[in-house]
């Protein structure tokens, strides 16, 4: 920044002025607070596409197991329904494709069988889950990085004005004044970036965890009604 511009701001600025601050950076730190504003507009587009996506995907996951258990043709219902964007579905073809592989010849072996469909049904949650929480692995890296990308800009910006007080041979807060604001301003971006992003993860997370423990508990059921079913095999 020029000393001339550096009086001028300091002179004229009635008011902090985002666009000011960020026209009269140094290149370095406008460089981290550009990266900053991408990443925390990539945060919003995740928190408001992962909510919608959440919403669709619980609805339809409470309405198919609703008629999966009023539903007598189980055989039926997973044709219509397994390919859609439904994990209950999912989970119970692959329940299925195993109970019926495991009982295509006799004898039998109805405790491996039991052992086997279990054991496909929780590997489908643990991937179902793994899917929904894919994304938010972005939120948790920006949650923790962004703070300290801010700070790299800031103390850049201070190092700059420390810079100008030599240039200017002043130490009159009206050289330093401009440069350390913008600085700081990198800080409340990398903080308006992060906040977010901590508060999105931690609620997602827990989200993501209470419908994998729900599709568990429709597995643990549709298990036990496959072992009755065993049973008269």
């Amino acid at each position: 920044m020029t000393s001339s511009a550096i009086l001028g701001l300091a002179g004229n600025a009635t008011r902090l002025d985002p666009l000011d601050l960020f026209l009269q950076a140094d290149i370095v730190v406008q460089a981290v607070m550009l990266g900053l504003i991408l990443a925390s507009l990539w945060v919003w587009t995740i928190i408001v596409s992962f909510s919608l996506r959440m919403g669709r995907i619980e609805r339809r996951t409470r309405d198919y197991e609703e008629e999966f258990w009023e539903s007598e043709d189980y055989d039926r219902l997973l044709g219509k329904r397994a390919r859609g964007d439904i994990p209950s579905a999912r989970i119970a073809s692959r329940a299925m494709d195993e109970w019926k592989s495991s009982t295509a010849k006799p004898p039998v072996d109805r405790v491996g069988t039991r052992h086997r469909t279990a054991s496909a049904m929780e590997s489908q949650v643990a991937q179902e889950a793994d899917e929904l929480a894919d994304r938010l692995n972005f939120l948790a890296t920006t949650g923790a990085v962004a703070p300290f990308v801010g700070l790299f800009g800031t103390v850049w910006g201070i190092m700059n004005s420390f810079f100008q007080i030599g240039a200017q041979e002043s130490s009159s807060l009206a050289v330093v004044a401009p440069g350390i604001s913008e600085a700081l301003f990198a800080t409340a971006i990398g903080l308006f970036a992060a906040i977010p992003a901590v508060i999105a993860y931690n609620r997602f997370s827990h989200r993501v965890n209470r419908f994998e423990a729900s599709l568990q508990r429709f597995a643990d059921r549709f298990h036990a009604s496959l072992s009755r079913e065993l049973d008269k095999v």
